[in-house]
């Protein structure tokens, strides 16, 4: 398996456990108006099943397989850490394009200050389930360190 397979498969990971958070967070009636789900659907005109679709592609192919190729050139030393940096610039990126593109202003301010807060904890889980699901992948059949 190549590792951009392999960051796709942490890709994959990584955003049943951000969509896992996504969901409890709209369970417990948190923040209703921050539905990112919500926004891809309006954004795309689409309906809200084919924008879990985008979604999980988005998390899958664009982030894990962006992660596969990025990893060398990031901070950190354990691949987890890389996987929490690459969440925050996932989180920026969300911050300055998709919110303003949703309507909802730069950073989400317009949803309040709780927005960008809740949207950063939920990138930092998503990137270091990214990076330990990576690490593990890369390290799955090699000889065990003693």
């Amino acid at each position: 398996m190549t590792n951009i397979a392999k960051g796709m498969l942490a890709g994959l990971a990584a955003t049943v456990a951000l969509s896992l958070m996504m969901l409890m967070k709209g369970a417990m009636g948190l923040m209703p108006a921050l539905d990112p789900i919500s926004m891809i659907a309006m954004m795309m005109g689409v309906s809200t099943a084919i924008a879990w679709g985008v979604h999980f592609m988005i998390g899958t192919v664009v982030w894990g397989g962006a992660f596969a190729l990025l990893e060398s050139y990031l901070p950190g030393g354990e691949l987890w850490l890389k996987g929490v940096v690459f969440g925050i610039g996932a989180w920026l990126i969300m911050m300055v394009a998709m919110m303003p593109m949703a309507g909802a202003g730069f950073f989400g301010m317009q949803l309040g200050m709780m927005a960008p807060i809740m949207t950063l904890v939920m990138h930092i889980a998503f990137g270091a389930v990214l990076g330990g699901v990576y690490a593990m992948l890369l390290h799955r059949g090699s000889a065990p360190v003693v």
